[in-house]
């Protein structure tokens, strides 16, 4: 039977050079993982559980993925922002595919209600929000959001992308 690849620990990565700008420090790049099990629902009549990972890598500091590992030789990954997530934590946040919230349930407690909805089906996980929202701060912690807002393309690299598109 092959290993889970969920219970394999991701160690932080070796420190990568930032160039030769002698006034930057060269940073570790580090990726935190967590993983979980979510409760997901279907629909009406298939709900279960779910082992999903939370990863967040320093080299891509706006993003979450989230990888739900299906017992299958396939996962299914989920990429959006940590902003989104960490809104999600305290209101109703996104739109479209993905959609966040906090819930409270007497049997779970403080959970994080998840929605997922693509060509290929919809789900809506609950996940334990206490765990979610210590894994975000230590994530916050890495790369802070002020860290975060300097760390995406200038709006001169936007336009110049757009223009050859």
């Amino acid at each position: 039977m092959p290993r889970d690849p969920l219970s394999v620990p991701s160690d932080p990565i070796a420190a990568t050079p930032t160039g030769d700008d002698p006034g930057r420090a060269a940073t570790a790049r580090a990726v935190l993982d967590e993983v979980m099990t979510l409760r997901i629902a279907l629909d009406d009549d298939q709900v279960g559980e779910v082992r999903t990972r939370f990863r967040y890598d320093t080299e891509r500091p706006c993003e979450v993925l989230l990888t739900f590992h299906l017992g299958r030789p396939d996962e299914a990954d989920w990429v959006f922002s940590r902003e989104l997530l960490r809104d999600g934590l305290d209101a109703l946040s996104g739109q479209g595919d993905i959609k966040l919230w906090p819930a409270y349930c007497p049997c779970h407690g403080s959970t994080l209600h998840v929605a997922l909805d693509s060509p290929h089906g919809s789900a809506l996980l609950e996940a334990p929000l206490p765990r979610v929202r210590a894994w975000l701060e230590r994530t916050y912690a890495l790369i802070s959001a002020d860290e975060e807002l300097g760390a995406g393309p200038t709006d001169a690299e936007l336009a110049a992308l757009l223009a050859t598109g």
